[in-house]
């Protein structure tokens, strides 16, 4: 399902809201990835402080043109690539969104992310997501 040019509103203005703990965010996002998930931490490096930046510096430039996807500068298929060969499946993404979800409640407090705001992040991750899975052509 879309989200409406509100949610898209809602969504930025909370990554917005997050940019002074982008590096915080970053690291608590890949620690409950690994605790929902500790299968993908050996298809990580150690840097994850490093590895934690370029992922929200990618939902940065994700966002900023989640009205108009296909002006985005992000090369999902590219990026899906990458992913694969990491050897990300599908169904990794869950687990994904979950952390994504525990990282920004953690860091914007309970009072910022709403139960509104948590359901405009998941339909924006929902579609983001769903065409890195199918551009980027991840297996299942």
């Amino acid at each position: 399902m879309p989200t409406s040019t509100e949610e898209i509103a809602m969504v930025k203005q909370s990554f917005e809201d997050l940019k002074p703990r982008l590096e915080p965010t970053s690291i608590h996002f890949y620690e409950a990835l690994f605790e929902r998930a500790p299968h993908l931490r050996e298809l990580f490096r150690e840097d994850l402080k490093g590895q934690g930046m370029r992922f929200m510096n990618t939902l940065g430039l994700i966002l900023a043109n989640l009205e108009e996807p296909e002006e985005n500068p992000v090369d999902y298929k590219e990026l899906g690539h990458l992913h694969t060969m990491l050897g990300i499946k599908q169904a990794d993404f869950e687990p994904m969104e979950d952390a994504l979800m525990e990282s920004f409640r953690e860091k914007l407090g309970e009072g910022k992310f709403t139960p509104e705001l948590e359901a405009a992040w998941r339909r924006a991750y929902g579609l983001f997501s769903k065409k890195l899975i199918e551009e980027g052509d991840i297996p299942a």
